[in-house]
């Protein structure tokens, strides 16, 4: 399935509440990434630590088209794709 912008979109709409987490560690840094489809946006929030001393963090913000085409392609087997490709 070809993710245009037609289909991103109504994948978002069609998939409204659906939340994923994924997590990374190695040893200088470890993150979790909240993933939350609300009003038709990607919004991600990010968790984590580095090595550094200060240095944790806790951003969110709205996924880019490129982002949310990545995070689609990946999940899409967990997605509502009813109506797509009619």
């Amino acid at each position: 399935m070809r993710l245009t912008k037609q289909v991103i979109q109504q994948l978002l709409n069609q998939n409204e509440g659906f939340k994923r987490t994924k997590s990374f560690t190695s040893k200088n840094s470890s993150y979790d990434n909240y993933y939350e489809i609300v009003n038709g946006d990607l919004h991600v929030r990010s968790v984590g630590k580095t090595s550094w001393a200060d240095s944790r963090y806790d951003t969110g913000t709205v996924a880019d088209e490129d982002r949310t085409r990545r995070f689609l392609r990946d999940n899409l087997h967990l997605l509502n794709t009813d109506g797509l490709g009619d």
